[in-house]
């Protein structure tokens, strides 16, 4: 055990933290893509290494990972250093991302997903936390800016690159990580070592972490298989979420027991700290929803290929980079935050009402507004809400506070994911159950009879090109029964937003700090 020294404040010149700076948005672009980029891909992997019924398990595989490991490293790093942890994340990312390229069968490709996850849940974090260490509240906002600019591009260049590599080599969706992994990894750890850190007595909460990463699995498990290989009702989806539940107040209990909890709930008698949280949920519920179901309506609708419907995504993109960095530099003009997440929350809401209003013969330009109020919404409340979290903790809680904030926010998403999904195919069943029959009367017999072998109106909307290969009749009653589905998903993500516009309202509005706090040490200069 190491004990608690001074506190040191770190100096580094401007050209020291911008190269920081640059490692940290690598990893984290590195992680944001890896989100996004193999979804497009999956049915070429699919196709060469087999395991279809399987396939769902890559991506659920990573978020589980990411997800469940993001408070563990806040935690780790506000014990033992940012170095090392960071330096571990992205080790294991970069060797996840290795092994990943390397798969000959979907198990192997599976585990080392989870690899890449177990790394992405602290080059995520752990980005916030790194650079708080060497600049002060107020000039924060201008960096933090620029890493809701990397989410921005990473949600269309995740896409574009991941139908490139499908199309050459899907290998190098996995290989192109290890390039940029290494050399993000020599800056951090060349720069880093010039952040002192006093280590403090500790002993990490190991039942603690058990019981987290348990119980959000146990979550996150119910989340991605019920209403798909389990109906929402079931005994496994029941038992998971009542497992998770359990799991969850006992993880409580033991936090409130021990000395270093990996979430320390005294944080949340801080309103600010609180609200941001609670904000950060509801957030996430309704942006990682947009993001999801937008796609869907350029391909499925207006027939993109999943390549176009990602550049067709670039209002979005400009909405989040533009508004990221503006409110990052009005922020550290005006040392003020609290209004730029409630009008984030209330971008959000105009994108949710704006989309009722799409039909199938809508021009792009009225799908390209909802795409910029989306991002618009993001841009403005990802960073703020990390800034309000970091301006109000003790510095010693710094990690913990900053990978809170971060893990609701990712939690929300995947309650979101799940939530919406469940409204559009109750909605959708509904559309085609009172469309189809008229659709399918209008054609031949033979056709019809092919239509009717095929399921009818149990139509999946997993496969955009085969929906528009279908008879005209066919085709335009999915089509107008998915926009009204579409509609009853945004209508239910304005209103979600709307929470979120109440809860950011009474968040607290304090002065940013102006002085720069580290916790770095003289154990971490010599490691």
């Amino acid at each position: 055990m190491t004990t608690t020294e001074e506190r040191v404040a770190p100096a580094l010149s401007r050209r020291q933290i911008l190269l920081l700076l640059a490692s940290l948005m690598t990893g984290m672009l590195l992680a944001a893509l890896d989100q996004t980029i193999v979804g497009v891909a999956l049915p070429t992997i699919v196709g060469e290494l087999g395991g279809i019924n399987h396939y769902s398990w890559v991506v659920t595989a990573y978020l589980l990972a990411s997800t469940a490991s993001t408070p563990l490293y806040g935690k780790t790093a506000d014990l033992i250093g940012r170095r090392p942890v960071f330096l571990f994340a992205i080790g294991m990312f970069l060797l996840g991302s290795l092994l990943a390229g390397m798969s000959q069968n979907m198990t192997q490709l599976i585990v080392t997903r989870g690899l890449q996850g177990l790394g992405a849940g602290g080059l995520m974090t752990l980005a916030f936390t790194i650079i708080s260490d060497v600049v002060s509240p107020r000039d924060r906002g201008r960096y933090q800016g620029l890493f809701g600019a990397v989410f921005g591009l990473s949600s269309v260049a995740g896409p574009l690159a991941g139908g490139y590599f499908a199309e050459t080599n899907w290998r190098w969706i996995f290989y192109i990580n290890v390039p940029l992994a290494i050399i993000a990894m020599v800056i951090c750890w060349y720069v880093m070592r010039l952040i002192p850190f006093r280590r403090r007595d500790h002993a990490i909460d190991w039942l603690g972490a058990t019981l987290l990463v348990a119980g959000v699995s146990a979550i996150l498990l119910a989340l991605s298989w019920g209403g798909g290989e389990y109906a929402w009702g079931s005994p496994m989806i029941i038992g998971l979420f009542a497992a998770g539940a359990v799991l969850a107040a006992v993880f409580l209990v033991q936090e409130s027991r021990v000395a270093e909890p990996i979430l320390p709930l005294r944080l949340f008698r801080e309103p600010t700290f609180a609200l941001a949280n609670a904000a950060g949920f509801v957030l996430g519920l309704a942006m990682f929803g947009s993001i999801i179901f937008i796609p869907l309506y350029l391909q499925i609708v207006k027939g993109a290929s999943p390549t176009a419907s990602g550049l067709l995504m670039l209002p979005m993109m400009a909405g989040i980079i533009v508004t990221s960095v503006a409110a990052g530099r009005a922020m550290t003009r005006y040392g003020r935050y609290k209004w730029f997440p409630v009008a984030g929350s209330g971008a959000l809401v105009a994108g949710g009402l704006l989309f009722t209003q799409l039909e199938v013969t809508s021009p792009l330009w009225q799908a390209f507004l909802v795409m910029v109020a989306v991002g618009v919404g993001l841009g403005l409340s990802m960073q703020s809400l990390v800034l309000a979290v970091q301006n109000a903790i003790p510095l010693r809680d710094l990690g913990a506070g900053t990978s809170t904030v971060t893990f609701f926010r990712t939690l929300g998403g995947s309650f979101g994911v799940a939530i919406l999904g469940a409204v559009l195919n109750a909605r959708l069943t509904g559309e085609l159950a009172d469309r189809m029959p008229a659709a399918i009367a209008q054609l031949p017999p033979e056709q019809a009879a092919d239509i009717a072998a095929a399921g009818g109106a149990e139509i999946s909307i997993d496969q955009p090109a085969v929906i528009l290969a279908l008879p005209d009749p066919v085709r335009d009653a999915i089509q107008y029964a998915f926009v009204e589905s579409l509609h009853t998903v945004f209508l239910v993500t304005g209103l979600v937003a709307v929470i979120a516009v109440l809860i950011t309202l009474v968040l607290p509005d304090r002065e940013l700090r102006g002085e720069v706090e580290s916790q770095a040490t003289s154990a971490d200069l010599a490691g």
